[in-house]
């Protein structure tokens, strides 16, 4: 049984053509019903994330630290293998 209800939503020209195709469509339906549906909200690993961040923030680091950091990692990492 198909428990969908339309709506009418403003979205810019170039989202309205791709909205065009039915798949999209059912697609971009499915998402906005798990995003709003009551009770949702971060996942496990957005939560996670969000703390990593907050945490990072707490600590004066900033985005370019981070990504210094994770650089610095990824070129140890390549130097092993």
């Amino acid at each position: 049984m198909d428990k969908t209800v339309g709506v009418t939503i403003p979205v810019e020209p170039a989202a309205a053509a791709a909205l065009a195709d039915a798949r999209n469509r059912e697609a971009v339906g499915r998402l906005v019903s798990r995003v709003l549906r009551p009770g949702s909200g971060p996942t496990p690993l957005a939560r996670a994330i969000a703390d990593m961040k907050a945490d990072a923030r707490a600590a004066s680091l900033s985005d370019a630290d981070i990504d210094a950091e994770l650089a610095a990692y990824n070129a140890e990492r390549r130097d092993r293998d």
